[in-house]
């Protein structure tokens, strides 16, 4: 991430799935658009408490609208750059994006994503959270329709090229 990025899109409780043929488990974090880079972190320095309420009150802004292109307080870019440092947490340039697109199940909506890793094609699904089972391992229950394309949009217009 570059010192002058700015947050465009943050939102949490979202779950990554690899989309691979032997890919079981998937990983909740959040969900970053920037003006270059497209991040999930899962690995974050925030704190439980203000996760929970971050996460309760994106379940109430979604209600109301759909649009995905929202902001969560309390988080800013110093602590992006903090969590950026975990090379566990995934930073994505706009032109490493072969694919991206979206698509609205019975169950919720879901963020299509395939890029390129170190020249090697990776592909995940993302979908935001409602509600979570903790036990025995923490697997969402309820997914939110949301409207992923002003995102999809946005990266499309900015990329340098595409397929």
């Amino acid at each position: 991430m570059d010192s002058d990025e700015q947050i465009l899109t943050h939102v949490v409780s979202v779950w990554r799935e690899a989309k691979k043929l032997f890919s079981i488990h998937g990983r909740e974090g959040m969900l970053f658009l920037t003006d270059r880079h497209l991040m999930f972190v899962h690995k974050t320095e925030a704190k439980m408490r203000w996760w929970h309420a971050a996460a309760q009150r994106q379940v109430l802004t979604f209600l109301k609208s759909k649009n995905v292109m929202i902001r969560q307080d309390g988080y800013d870019e110093k602590q992006l750059q903090l969590d950026l440092e975990n090379k566990k947490n995934m930073e994505i340039s706009f032109d490493d994006i072969l694919d991206i697109n979206y698509e609205d199940k019975n169950w919720g909506s879901a963020l299509n994503l395939e890029f390129n890793k170190n020249s090697k094609k990776e592909k995940f699904q993302f979908t935001v959270v409602q509600d979570w089972v903790k036990y025995p391992l923490k697997d969402p229950t309820k997914r939110m329709k949301v409207d992923w394309s002003p995102l999809v949009e946005y990266i499309k217009e900015r990329q340098k090229f595409t397929r």
